[in-house]
């Protein structure tokens, strides 16, 4: 009840990225792009995701109360581009936009997230995260049984697209939100930049492996394993069921073993699952792999954003998280791009296995972060 609006952006975001991880490969060959320049065009997403982070803290109590409403509605018109270009510049100018506004309604949910739990003394971000997984992993289940029944990404989107507008208007607070309500603080405050930092690099690497198996799973399963058309996007399903499952269970493994401790061993299962994913001989597999992976990562970036509110003063929780998320999420700018240059010059197998020694850098710099009092 508390985080309503919350849940109903995340899911919304959920939702898009779902159905667009399970299209990639129709994407990809819409485009006529290969892997390297394919990468090239998510990377510019993320781009535009940078941009939004850094304009959010401010822009948020210029709106008001109609700010997620308003976020929701330009991702909806948004979603129209990748679906509609039909070269590889459109295609990375749609990816541009998409990834300011996606960004912008990401921040702007996961900052009031922090002021929600500050102020009622509640844990939210892992259930907030877990409808995002959730509503991933539906949007992508549903998406591939469309594929596989032959259904274009121009047949998917009308459906795609309503689905977003009718959770964009379930965003809004109504009169409770008022912009002080995230920005009051103490003029005396300051910010603690090494933790800051610290939390940064967890969120790239959460961030570069996450989204290196959201836009590249599907096709390693079709390409490198010869899963049949289609059946790519079982991935993703995988993905965000298990990170929805992940992160309802980190509502009650925080209490248990502590933000610090579920962080870490996360990293440890999820770096197994990135491995298993890069060497798996068949489909089965290679889908067990990332189911493995997404419940490791899925406690990654809510855990993280509840020790970063925790460890910075009062009234400075948005501001941090925003600053912490523009840093780590070059992980999403980084990520896509990556795979793609080491995939046109090796294969997607190797491309994987980096993208597991970048999740195991997670152990060291949380083992940080327990030394410095999280």
């Amino acid at each position: 009840r508390i985080s309503r609006a919350q849940i109903a952006a995340l899911s919304a975001i959920g939702v898009f990225w779902g159905s667009f991880a399970a299209l990639v490969p129709d994407f990809k060959l819409a485009i006529g792009a290969p892997d390297s320049v394919f990468g090239l065009c998510l990377m510019t997403s993320s781009i535009g995701g940078i941009i939004a982070m850094f304009g959010a803290p401010k822009v948020t109590g210029l709106i008001g109360r109609w700010l997620l409403p308003v976020a929701g509605a330009m991702l909806a018109l948004a979603a129209l581009g990748p679906t509609l270009a039909g070269s590889v510049p459109a295609f990375a100018a749609a990816m541009f936009g998409l990834g300011l506004t996606m960004s912008f309604y990401d921040m702007s949910a996961n900052m009031r997230i922090a002021v929600l739990e500050t102020r009622h003394g509640m844990h939210l971000q892992n259930l907030n995260h877990a409808m995002f997984s959730f509503a991933f992993a539906g949007s992508a289940f549903v998406t591939t049984l469309a594929r596989r029944a032959d259904w274009s990404p121009l047949e998917v989107l009308p459906w795609l697209v309503a689905v977003l507008l009718v959770l964009a208007a379930a965003t809004d607070e109504g009169r409770g939100w008022t912009p002080e309500q995230m920005h009051g603080t103490s003029r005396s405050a300051r910010m603690p930049w090494g933790t800051v930092l610290i939390v940064a690099g967890i969120l790239f690497a959460a961030f570069v492996s996450e989204n290196a198996n959201e836009s590249w799973s599907a096709l390693h399963i079709e390409r490198t394993l010869g899963a049949p058309a289609g059946e790519g996007g079982f991935g993703p399903t995988m993905l965000g069921l298990t990170m929805g499952i992940g992160r309802m269970s980190g509502q009650v493994l925080t209490a248990r073993l502590g933000d610090v401790r579920l962080v870490f061993w996360g990293a440890l299962i999820g770096t197994l699952g990135l491995i298993l994913l890069a060497l798996a001989p068949t489909q089965g597999v290679a889908v067990a792999g990332v189911g493995l992976f997404g419940l490791g990562v899925s406690v990654m970036v809510p855990t993280a954003n509840a020790i970063l509110g925790r460890m910075v003063p009062a009234g400075l929780q948005g501001l941090a998280i925003a600053r912490a998320w523009m840093i780590g999420f070059t992980g999403f700018f980084v990520g896509p791009s990556m795979i793609g240059a080491i995939a046109q010059l090796t294969d997607l197998r190797v491309a994987f296995l980096v993208v597991a020694a970048i999740m195991a850098m997670i152990v060291p710099l949380v083992l940080w972060l327990r030394r410095h009092g999280a």
